[in-house]
């Protein structure tokens, strides 16, 4: 069971979780990230590292982002890949607290490393 980024790290895109992560799952989208399902070795390592806290096994993610689950898995198949910590968005403190980001959402792919 994989772990999935949802709704909270939109906007936000804090690494802490990238730079725990042994097996490199994370991909760098524009203004998220998101984990890759086939990738993941469900070590929950990432978890307490987000700020945000957005990341959650997938049979725990929350009624309200279950699709998530979903665009976690298609993203990760075109996003690059994000082995290393970089700097969050600008506001991304500011953007931390928001509810209801999915509109904030952009599915342009980051840069990677």
């Amino acid at each position: 069971m994989p772990f999935v980024v949802t709704e909270p790290c939109v906007r936000c895109k804090f690494t802490d979780c990238v730079a725990v992560c042994p097996v490199d799952c994370f991909h760098e989208g524009q203004n998220m990230l998101v984990i890759d399902p086939v990738e993941c070795i469900d070590c929950g390592a990432c978890v307490p590292e987000c700020p945000a806290e957005a990341i959650f096994l997938d049979e725990d993610v929350p009624e309200k982002w279950k699709d998530y689950i979903e665009l976690n898995a298609r993203l990760a198949e075109t996003w690059p890949s994000l082995t290393s910590r970089k700097d969050p968005l600008p506001d991304a403190e500011e953007w931390k607290a928001v509810a209801d980001k999915r509109g904030e959402l952009s599915e342009e792919p980051g840069s990677g490393d």
